[in-house]
């Protein structure tokens, strides 16, 4: 968006926002106690969300700790039979 759209944007936003508040039904005090509720709601809503996905980011984490705990114990088996089937071959 060029200048020119950005600034009749913004001067429509403004117009618009003015235009709703003079035919608001309700008063200013009114308006701004449900704008300030809304605003706490969404509010509560993004720290909610935000509690939702790191409790399950962190469950990610603690699979992904699980899955590299079992592939390194494989890998240390597969190692230890390496080597003893190594020491078989050696001594036989």
């Amino acid at each position: 968006m060029d200048k020119n759209g950005l600034s009749s944007f913004l001067l429509g936003l403004g117009v618009g926002v003015g235009i709703g508040m003079l035919f608001a039904p309700k008063s200013g005090q009114e308006t701004r106690e449900i704008i300030k509720n809304k605003a706490e709601e969404g509010t509560d809503f993004i720290k909610q969300r935000g509690a939702e996905i790191k409790d399950t980011a962190a469950g990610w984490v603690d699979k992904g700790k699980d899955a590299v705990g079992r592939q390194k114990e494989t890998l240390t088996d597969a190692v230890e039979a390496g080597k003893q089937a190594y020491r078989d071959a050696v001594i036989s």
